[in-house]
Order: structure tokens, then sequence, then C-alpha cells
């Protein structure tokens, strides 16, 4: 099933060039540039009033821009709206469902909506919620399905036309640890389909094993965009390596502090904590080390910084 209008295949997925939206005298979005690729399932962190859900907003056409402007797959977000709606699939934060409809009736109607054929309209309905895990619930009532279930129907509804990219506003919102760990699944395989993805959630955890792009905005201005491991090697202060062995370990750290590429060693939660002198020393004089003392090594890791601590350390906790 495909209703999409043509766009080049080398085209970023989505641009933005001082990209601003003004209320009155507040600034909820400031000059943003971003640039998303094909494939990409990209992370939108920032707190609450950051200006994630007015970005999302204007992309999905809902909110026109004050200045700046942005485009999907090339095409012009205020001049070619209805080019846009059919590349773009945007499930709100918050989103109303009928709960006195089954569910094929609803997911049918926005197929409609979307002009497919009426022959097409019931495999392509089957299709959408094999693909969210509930084709045993196509003839439930909505009411009747849990808080989970009906974010599945919900990203099935926006899923109905096949779009290229997926806006998804907080989509794990007031999930249960379970339904939440459903719902990221389902978007990991619709990433290996090839769809684009922006998330945005406040579940930084989760985004970390999610995403392989991230971006941080705060008071409607970007912070940080790239991949989710090189913002913590860019925010990484020292090189930290973890390092579990069997032996004594107060002579670990004596033989340990005497090389220079190690700045200092620490005992923590049974293993050791490593700095390295700088960012280039060679980790391998760890090993070397401790074999050399009778020392078991039973495993070596590098410590890197969780995303929650990256947003910490690069945002002050400002709101508009």
């Amino acid at each position: 099933m495909n209703h999409d209008p043509i766009s080049a295949p080398d085209l970023p997925v989505v641009q933005t060039h001082a990209l601003s939206r003004h209320f009155g005298n507040m600034v909820a979005l400031d000059k943003l540039n971003l640039t998303i690729e094909k494939g990409d399932l990209f992370g939108f962190i920032g707190s609450n009033g950051a200006g994630k859900t007015t970005t999302l907003r204007i992309l999905a056409t809902f909110l026109a821009p004050s200045s700046g402007h942005a485009t999907i797959l090339g095409h012009n977000v205020i001049k070619e709206p209805d080019a846009v709606r059919h590349l773009i699939g945007y499930m709100p934060d918050f989103f109303g469902v009928y709960k006195d409809m089954e569910v094929t009736e609803y997911l049918d109607f926005f197929a409609a909506c979307y002009r497919i054929d009426s022959k097409q309209r019931e495999s392509t309905v089957s299709d959408v919620l094999e693909l969210v895990g509930l084709t045993e619930k196509k003839g439930a009532l909505i009411g009747a399905l849990s808080r989970g279930m009906q974010q599945r129907i919900g990203l099935a509804r926006v899923l109905i036309h096949d779009p290229q990219l997926l806006l998804l506003d907080e989509p794990a919102s007031g999930l249960d640890p379970r339904a939440r760990i459903e719902m990221m699944a389902i978007l990991q395989e619709l990433q290996q389909m090839g769809k684009t993805i922006i998330i945005s959630s406040h579940i930084l955890s989760e985004l970390q094993n999610l995403c392989n792009r991230v971006a941080i905005i705060e008071q409607g201005k970007l912070i940080y965009s790239g991949d989710v491991e090189g913002v913590a090697k860019q925010l990484s202060r020292d090189r930290v390596i973890l390092a579990s062995i069997q032996g004594d370990w107060e002579k670990a750290i004596g033989y340990l502090k005497a090389r220079s590429e190690i700045a200092d060693v620490q005992w923590d939660k049974d293993r050791l904590r490593i700095t390295m002198a700088d960012q280039q020393s060679n980790v391998g004089v760890i090993a070397q080390t401790l074999v050399a003392n009778q020392i078991d090594l039973l495993s070596l890791t590098e410590d890197q910084l969780g995303l929650e601590e990256v947003f910490m350390r690069v945002t002050k906790g400002d709101t508009q």
C-alpha cells in the first residue's frame, strides 16, 4: 500500500531552518535547525514547555511557524500541506477515540478518510492490526480496551495510509511498564521496516536504548543534535573504565595507580572504577598490569554517561 506523493529519495526526511514560533511575547521555538535522515529513530528530548510539541505540530501542518521554514522530503509544510499529510502519521500525546466503535470500524473510517479503496481497506486494517499486535481485538469495542491497547490502536490509525514519517508525541505516556515495553518493541520493528520516527518522551532511559539519534531542546533552543553515543562522549569529562576482578583488590589498586596512563582507581560496588589520565590513554595497560601481577580480570567495560545524566548536565531546568 503506497499513497505517498512523489518525493526524492536522497532528500532528508525532515529539514528545518531557523524555525521559530511565538505566542504573543512568549518564544516557544527559537530558530530551530534540525536534519533527520531516512530510517532515523529520533528522540526529541526536553522538559515540559521546551518546544517539543510545538515543533511536532508545525511538522504535522497543524501550526504555522512565525518565521523560518520546514520541509518533509522536500515538501514545504506551509505551502504543500496536503502532500505533507500523505507522508506523515501524527500521534499527539492526548488523542480522542470513538469508544463506542469496534476496532475495525474505527480503522476503516480513517482508511476511508485517506481515500483507500473499499476493496483494499479490509486487508489494510488487518495488516496494521497485525503490526501492532492486536489482531485478536478487531471485533472489540475501543472503550473496552486497556489504555495500552488504545495507544496501540492510535498507532495503527496513523499507520493506515503507510506514511514514511511518524511524529509521536509522548506515545508511552500513562502506560504501565509492560505496555511501554510493548510499544517500544513495535517502534523498533517499524524502524526496521524503513520508517523514519520522531518520538518525544521524558522517559530518557527508554530513548537511550531505542533511538539512534537524539535532539535536546530547552526554552525553544536546540542544545544538541546527533547520535546517542556522541552526546555522551562529548560531555564526558573523564574516560572511566570498569573492571571486575578476582583477587586482592587493594593490591590491584596499588599496581594500577603506579601506571602513568591511569589517573585514579577506586573500589566501587564490587569492581574497580579506573579513571584514565586522558581520553587517548591506552586501556590495554589495565589488563596487562593485572595479569602481570597474577590478578584475574573477569570483565572490562567503558563507563558511559546515561541519557538522563546527559540531559541534567546540558539543561538548566528553565521553562517558558
